[in-house]
């Protein structure tokens, strides 16, 4: 059953906006989470980070949000820097960092999606309104418009991020672990909504770690592990070569030894409408 038909795009220009980074480390005291990061990538299309745990994508996305202070190099978006958040850029957490118990409602949790366009003075209007109205018919949630946000699903609570998302009207879409936990019609879901976010010339950036379903998705990946690896087109970074630098040649092997080889890394250029990969996975914890 295809997505309910979404907002206009607000990316109007995908060519003309870029998220570059450039020489990017990130320190949590004196400990150097995230070391010497390059990438350049425009909107209209779907980023992958993958890396073990500890590999640093939580802290890359955070820092692109503006959560999260460089130690050194530069982030800019649209050719100014990003030193704060910006209405243009969403982070959706990991569910497991989000207090599920908080009185909120689906309705609620959207309508937040259009505070940073309200200011001090202005109030919620009927546009705030139908784009909200549009949000949650997109997601699939107008019918759970009044239920708490503790009541939901795995796959409901992820759209219901995804819908603020919406509602804000944001170009880039950075998703932490948004398959993590999620049942497979849940993950199907998901997975063409990322698709048509893109298609529509947003840009999405999501930690991943199930290598099986990569192509699939993405566009392009950023292996990472403290430091770069790779960057590029699935076709030509997501390789056994690749993996085995980011992951450890004896971990990677240790974890797929027992598994045929993924059918991800067989055919990499399968790309994101070829037909269902193989159940066979070699997902690595990220």
């Amino acid at each position: 059953m295809p997505l309910h038909q979404p907002p206009q795009s607000v990316c109007d220009d995908p060519l003309g906006h870029e998220l570059r980074v450039e020489n990017l480390s990130v320190n949590y005291g004196e400990v150097r989470a995230l070391e010497d990061v390059n990438l350049s990538i425009r909107c209209a299309g779907c980023l992958a980070l993958i890396g073990p745990n500890g590999a640093g994508k939580s802290t890359l996305l955070k820092s692109l949000a503006g959560l999260v202070n460089a130690a050194s190099g530069e982030i800019r978006w649209r050719g100014s820097l990003i030193q704060k958040s910006s209405t243009e850029i969403a982070y959706l957490a990991q569910r497991s960092e989000v207090d599920w118990n908080f009185p909120l409602t689906v309705r609620g949790l959207v309508e937040m999606g259009r505070y940073p366009h309200l200011g001090w003075w202005r109030r919620f209007g009927k546009r705030d309104r139908d784009i909200v109205d549009q949000s949650l018919e997109t997601m699939r949630l107008t019918e759970l418009a009044s239920r708490q946000i503790s009541a939901l699903s795995g796959g409901q609570q992820q759209r219901a991020f995804v819908a603020r998302a919406l509602a804000q009207e944001a170009h880039v879409f950075l998703l932490d672990e948004p398959f993590t936990g999620l049942d497979r019609p849940s993950q199907d879901l998901l997975k063409d909504l990322i698709t048509q976010l893109a298609v529509e010339g947003r840009l999405v950036i999501a930690s991943h770690h199930d290598l099986d379903t990569v192509p699939s998705i993405f566009d392009d990946v950023l292996l990472i592990n403290r430091r770069q690896i790779a960057f590029g087109s699935v076709s030509e970074a997501f390789n056994i070569k690749n993996l085995e630098a980011c992951f450890g040649s004896l971990n990677f092997h240790a974890q797929t030894s027992m598994r045929s080889q993924p059918s991800a890394l067989a055919d990499p250029t399968a790309g994101k409408n070829s037909s269902r990969i193989s159940a066979t996975s070699a997902s690595l914890s990220s």
